[in-house]
């Protein structure tokens, strides 16, 4: 598949990255007549002009993220980019000459430059503190220069290339091969950055290394540290564009490093893409792996919440949706090149902006048009790993007879490189207005200077990724794998069955077989609709085989404030102890606790909507648990030794128990509301009775839930074989079940 010289050298016009000249007459042609671009087109022209006002801005880099010389030279590559797009779109000489100006000084510094002066990177680079960053400056700027590369002289032109280009191009490639010869989402910013930087230039070798890597890296797997999660894999696409394509991504498009990093990881993906589209089709970059990018866009749209917000597995910053810009743009380049899909459009709609490309003004004048139809979520099984064969990401959805979400999130994937946690068979449970039982995401504040520079922070290490900050179990206070990354690449949980054919009993189930020696996990979720209740119910089947005596913790991290037990507990009134030394137990403070009966455990607590100001609507919910005797019921709070206050005081409730084999089951229920004008509560109180465990064996587990009116629900779980079409049979105390599957409910 490399590609021949005669192939790579030829006259070219500009711009012919993302703008191409037919896009650029196509849009001047039909300014004016489509509002949402011309209002895009306004408000891009205000801010570059208050730019141009303020003049030319390269200071000498010193800064970390959010310190002044980093944000100026961020601000600056963003506001050059849609200088570039004005030039062509108006015609007006002044943004070229802003780019040009900028360009010129660039050159001049460049030169001068050591290795940027903070040195924290395992990849430092020179105009910011890391070269991933130097790598966003050049795919930006790429395009500014593609726009005025015709209004440059050629003096000029080599000039930046020479003193600019060039080097910054061998600076995040050949100089940093850890960097760049990796299959990674950092490796991505930096083979497209080469690539359309060369494209630009027409550039052979530059476009080669950029498809393809560099071929003697001197690197192995050896040189890989056990924090940055870097994947190095043999054969003809070991690193490049071509790699990260290959590996990156599973067969029906999940991103290994989870939603977050694609949406990050998606511009160089798509700009690169379509660089490579408008100026080598023969490659036919769209439908490479089966079109593996359009289904990479789709499967980032489907791993949000209802409001568009991304779950926020791995290393996450809590919020980001599918409004950012990089997703902005990923949908308009979806809907252009990828099918017209008028789903897609309600997505730009909520967005409220479109790029200034003809990627843009294509989807403004068919929403324009009334084209637009609703982006409906639904129920879907991701595969993870480049084969598929690494576990996955199954997520379940349904509503309420008020049209309400409830979605479920249950993760069995590979552990996602550096960004990974440890947390396997791990779940978090949203509603229409967001996380119910939450994933705690990075310990990290994004370009805050105050807070470590904006990097992670060293409680991302010691608690957001340990298996304790999630919703999933712990043994012996150990985190899976023991919290060490390499062990945990190496293996993988499996999907054990994934059901959605009746959209009221909806399930999925996997299993874990390796994050402890002497421990089998295997759990299940059903997400139940009926009539009985307002809302829909999860029912959570959390199974454990051990030949030991162990003990095992199951958190769930709920967002609110607890309103009711049935049980009583002790508070810790005068002082504070952790639930323990390591594994991220040393930032939880034990609050209280409690003894359980064989009877079964309740806990009730309120949610609100409101940020503590103004009114405080919100919803009531309860989780309901089996239990066995002298299970220790615990009430706890992140925070603990945190002298900077890096993270969150959020509460959770452990359930821990001593044993071998055991099951916990659970269910958790919106039942309530409270209307905060009125003073009101509506259905304060759960209606469910109890959920016990009423037959465990290697074979089949079976749980009942009880309503308060008596009525009888049996979740039946066959553990040992996920055949659709083998029959079961459990003798019960009062009755035989009978059924075919995996599972029954009735």
């Amino acid at each position: 598949m490399f590609l021949g010289a005669t192939q790579l050298v030829f006259a070219q016009s500009h711009p012919n990255l993302i703008l191409t000249k037919k896009g650029v007459e196509e849009i001047r042609k039909n300014l004016g007549t489509v509002p949402m671009f011309d209002v895009a087109l306004a408000k891009v022209k205000a801010e570059v002009d208050a730019e141009i006002e303020i003049g030319i801005q390269v200071p000498i880099p010193k800064d970390m993220s959010g310190g002044y010389t980093h944000e100026r030279h961020k601000l600056n590559f963003f506001i050059l980019q849609k200088a570039g797009n004005l030039y062509q779109i108006t015609g007006e000489e002044k943004y070229a000459e802003y780019i040009r100006q900028h360009l010129l000084a660039y050159a001049k510094m460049f030169p001068t430059l050591p290795k940027h002066p903070t040195d924290r990177s395992y990849a430092t680079g020179k105009i910011f503190w890391q070269c991933l960053n130097d790598a966003n400056w050049l795919v930006y700027v790429s395009q500014a220069y593609d726009c005025v590369y015709d209004f440059m002289s050629k003096k000029e032109r080599d000039f930046v290339e020479k003193d600019l280009f060039r080097p910054l191009a061998e600076w995040v490639s050949t100089e940093n091969p850890k960097f760049f010869n990796r299959v990674h989402n950092h490796s991505t910013w930096a083979n497209a950055a080469v690539g359309m930087i060369g494209l630009v230039m027409n550039d052979k070798e530059l476009i080669q290394r950029a498809l393809y890597g560099l071929e003697n890296d001197g690197l192995d797997n050896s040189m890989v540290d056990n924090d940055g999660g870097f994947i190095k894999v043999e054969g003809q696409n070991k690193a490049g564009f071509f790699a990260q394509l290959d590996f990156s991504f599973s067969p029906d498009g999940h991103f290994t490093e989870g939603p977050y990093y694609l949406r990050y990881a998606m511009t160089p993906f798509l700009l690169f893409a379509k660089s490579l589209s408008n100026t080598r089709p023969e490659l036919k970059i769209y439908d490479y792996r089966n079109g593996i990018l359009e289904k990479s866009i789709y499967s980032l749209l489907y791993e949000t919440d209802a409001q568009g917000r991304f779950f926020p597995i791995n290393d996450s910053q809590k919020g980001m949706s599918w409004n950012s810009r990089e997703v902005v743009a990923a949908v308009d380049i979806a809907y252009l090149d990828f099918g017209n899909d008028p789903m897609l459009l309600s997505i730009a709609q909520k967005q409220g902006k479109v790029t200034l490309d003809v990627a843009g003004f294509k989807t403004a004048a068919d929403i324009e048009k009334g084209l637009t139809i609703p982006f409906e979520h639904k129920s879907i099984s991701y595969t993870d790993g480049a084969e598929g064969k690494h576990g996955g990401l199954g997520i379940l959805r349904t509503d309420n007879a008020d049209g309400e979400e409830t979605c479920v999130v249950a993760k069995y994937a590979a552990h996602g490189m550096g960004h990974g946690h440890f947390d396997k068979l791990s779940y978090s449970l949203y509603d229409e207005d967001g996380e119910v039982i939450q994933d705690y995401g990075a310990a990290r504040w994004v370009n805050i200077d105050q807070k470590g520079g904006g990097r992670y922070l060293k409680e991302n290490q010691t608690f957001a990724k340990q298996t304790v900050g999630h919703n999933t179990l712990v043994v012996n206070e150990i985190s899976h794998y023991e919290g060490k990354v390499k062990a945990a690449e190496a293996s993988h949980p499996d999907q054990y069955f994934f059901d959605i054919k009746n959209p009221n009993v909806q399930a999925v189930s996997a299993k874990e077989l390796h994050a402890y020696p002497d421990a089998m996990m295997h759990r299940t979720l059903v997400l139940l609709k009926d009539k009985n209740f307002r809302n829909p119910l999860l029912i959570d089947v959390f199974r454990v085989e051990s030949k030991n005596e162990n003990q095992y913790d199951l958190p769930t991290w709920f967002h609110g404030h607890l309103l009711a037990t049935n049980f009583d507990y002790a508070t810790q009134m005068n002082s504070l102890t952790t639930l323990g030394k390591d594994h991220g137990y040393q930032h939880i403070w034990k609050e209280a606790s409690g003894q359980s009966s064989d009877k079964g455990n309740q806990i009730t607590w309120f949610a609100h909507q409101g940020d503590g100001g103004g009114e405080v609507n919100g919803k009531i919910f309860t989780m309901t648990t089996s239990s066995e005797n002298n299970d220790e019921l615990i009430f706890a709070r992140a925070g603990a030794n945190d002298p900077n206050f890096n993270l969150r005081n959020d509460p959770v409730f452990i359930q821990r128990r001593k044993a071998g084999n055991s099951v916990f089951a659970s269910v958790i229920e919106s039942h309530g509301t409270y209307d905060a004008v009125s003073e009101t509560p509506s259905t304060p109180f759960s209606e469910l009775k109890s959920v016990e465990v009423i037959h465990d064996s290697k074979d089949y587990t079976v749980i009942q839930i009880t309503h308060q009116t008596d009525k009888v629900w049996l979740l039946a779980i066959a553990n040992t074989d996920a055949s659709e079409k083998k029959s079961h049979q459990v003798k019960l105390k009062s009755k035989t079940l009978i059924w075919q599957g995996p599972f029954i409910l009735k």
